[in-house]
């Protein structure tokens, strides 16, 4: 008997659900998020202290049914205290390797770009390949495997810049902001977040979330589709105000969240919305103004890709 293209979503409907519960009056935040892990991608939170980037990954581990480790970054972080380090135990008189939090399936790098390059890329193959080689041995990560990175904005004091090889194993970068005047006063007035978290049960297990993965990858894309795709990349790379425009990786990951997308609105085709809703996440960490940073420039080209005509 085949595989459906399109499993049963209400239960990821019911976690979402869920999550809204916790991250009060961030809904697109939270899709967004959903959409990244569904596609099976990594996802990166850059915003102020205090905002809810920490307490929006836990929610979703707790929710998802996910193993869950935190990592919290600094400037004296070593690769191995991610990894995992061999030990000679005496009584064998061998080598014991010992797994770093990254063998988990959920993990918050927490204040990411607070620790060095070198530590930094110790995350690249884990997320890239889903497997760590230490000591000539490849180590293969559970699945499902999903990375949440919150970040500091670069002008605060101890930051280092995440470089464009790490930035591009994001699938998706978000800000959360604040919380709206009545969000803001749910939070004030209810539960503290951090014991409902304690009291939060899994709506769905991994096994349910890799079905979902698994139905992503069958979602149909038309070749209108690829066309409208093919022309928002074109663009990208033909404005002067971009340095250098859409790799064919970011073409593919804008694919792919538009693909995971589409399942959560139920369908089993994409949409041209699909991938305007998604567009923003995906690119804005990829695109480099040819003049220098500036938030403001980078929104603009992201508009002028959103403005590519439907065919």
């Amino acid at each position: 008997m085949d595989t459906p293209v399109k499993p049963d979503t209400r239960p990821l409907h019911q976690a979402i659900a869920r999550l809204g519960e916790i991250i009060v009056g961030k809904q697109e935040a939270i899709q967004l998020a959903v959409t990244c892990l569904l596609a099976r991608g990594h996802l990166l939170i850059e915003d102020q202290p205090g905002v809810g980037k920490t307490t929006l990954a836990h929610a979703v581990a707790a929710v998802m049914g996910l193993q869950y480790q935190r990592i919290q970054f600094t400037s004296d972080l070593l690769p191995a205290d991610i990894l995992g380090v061999s030990i000679f135990e005496q009584a064998t008189s061998r080598f014991t390797f010992h797994p770093g939090p990254i063998f988990a399936q959920l993990i918050l790098a927490d204040e990411v770009n607070r620790a060095t390059p070198k530590t930094q890329s110790a995350l690249l193959e884990a997320m890239e390949e889903r497997q760590v080689t230490m000591e000539g041995q490849t180590r293969p990560l559970p699945e499902p495997f999903f990375v949440i990175a919150t970040q500091n904005p670069t002008y605060q004091i101890g930051t280092f810049s995440l470089p464009e090889s790490q930035l591009d194993r994001f699938l998706i970068r978000l800000e959360l902001g604040y919380p709206d005047a009545d969000a803001e006063r749910a939070l004030l007035s209810g539960v503290d977040r951090r014991d409902m978290l304690e009291h939060l049960s899994p709506v769905l297990t991994p096994d349910d979330l890799l079905v979902y993965q698994q139905a992503v990858s069958r979602i149909h894309v038309s070749d209108g589709l690829l066309d409208y795709l093919q022309a928002i990349i074109a663009l990208s790379r033909e404005l002067p105000e971009i340095a250098s425009g859409l790799s064919p990786r970011a073409g593919l990951a804008l694919l792919r969240a538009a693909r995971a997308r589409a399942l959560l609105a139920d369908r089993d085709h994409v949409l041209p919305d699909d991938l305007q809703a998604v567009l923003p996440g995906v690119v804005t960490h990829r695109l480099r103004p040819a003049t220098g940073e500036s938030g403001h420039v980078v929104e603009r080209l992201v508009q002028q890709l959103l403005d590519v005509p439907i065919p």
